[in-house]
């Protein structure tokens, strides 16, 4: 049986390797060289075109080569087979040194100095100590987790908000709508690492920026789609928000003239914060096929009815 592969971001070559080097019988086909679609029972894949699974007849399983599955769950012809997704070290660690790296950037104030250096003004600031800052991540989910650790450590004051509480050493809890309102209280930092459901589209908004202290900073590294872009731009316009770093867009490439792109105060990103190397995600896809072939549980199966 044979594997399909389709991502126009990562390389086809890279995976098709380390997939082989790991399971020898393995067929690997790199999109658009499907062969006999009637002998490809697995797929590998990043944001394919919809209609491209549901072509595949004999399909026993999809993997998500990122965390997020929700351009797989928009398709409606996706077929009804264990959806899985990618839950690999590197991925995980590198979203979590981007989110650090940008609390710091903005706990160093380094935005402000970016400012003073266009007006040719030399006045510098005292840094204060980690712990004088509080950050917010919003999701505590494999990514989110991680990353509020490596904040924890750095010696920031941590909070995260999620579906249900969490038990993470140094990380204050909040669940539910009822509790968010107290979690974005006194934050100096907020950062979005939420899964993208009906319920979290659309969250960050005017209401959410209402509820953050004056001089507050968003960091966004999930989904396009939970970003109301207008009320963002009027609350950094109107100085409620010190500024933002937006890694992740409802249109992407981002267009040329999209007001993000020449915003003083908003850093745009091109949906770099993390990606998945073949020589740790191969591991985690052969895993699961193994798995598939043994008639064992799969790991790391999406409940489409929660979209994550």
């Amino acid at each position: 049986m044979a594997l399909l592969f389709y991502s126009r971001e990562d390389d086809p070559v890279a995976w098709k390797a380390a997939l082989e080097a790991r399971l020898p019988d393995l067929e690997v086909r790199i999109w658009p060289d499907l062969g006999d679609p009637e002998a490809i029972d697995t797929a590998l894949v990043w944001r394919p075109p919809p209609g491209l699974l549901a072509g595949l007849p004999n399909l026993r399983a999809v993997f998500s080569l990122g965390a997020g599955v929700d351009a797989l769950l928009a398709d409606p012809t996706l077929p009804a087979v264990p959806l899985c997704r990618m839950v690999d070290p590197s991925l995980t660690r590198s979203m979590s040194e981007y989110a650090l790296a940008l609390a710091l950037f903005y706990h160093r104030r380094l935005d402000l100095y970016e400012e003073r250096q266009r007006r040719a003004r030399w006045e510098m600031e005292m840094p204060r100590p980690a712990a004088s800052t509080t950050v917010g991540v919003m999701g505590l989910g494999e990514l989110g987790a991680d990353a509020a650790r490596s904040l924890v450590a750095h010696g920031f004051r941590v909070r995260g908000w999620s579906r249900g509480r969490k038990a993470i050493e140094g990380v204050a809890s909040f669940a539910g709508g009822e509790e968010l309102g107290a979690f974005l209280e006194g934050l100096d930092i907020v950062i979005c690492l939420l899964p993208l459901t009906p319920e979290t589209e659309n969250i960050l908004d005017a209401d959410l920026f209402a509820r953050l202290p004056r001089g507050a900073c968003l960091v966004h590294l999930a989904r396009g789609a939970h970003l109301v872009e207008r009320d963002l731009l009027d609350a950094v316009e109107r100085g409620h928000l010190r500024g933002a770093v937006i890694d992740v867009f409802r249109e992407e490439p981002l267009p040329a003239d999209h007001p993000f792109w020449r915003h003083p105060r908003i850093r745009v990103t091109p949906h770099t914060a993390s990606y998945s190397l073949p020589e740790t995600g191969a591991e985690v896809v052969a895993d699961n096929i193994r798995r598939l072939r043994e008639g064992r549980p799969l790991r790391h199966v999406v409940r489409r009815e929660r979209g994550y």
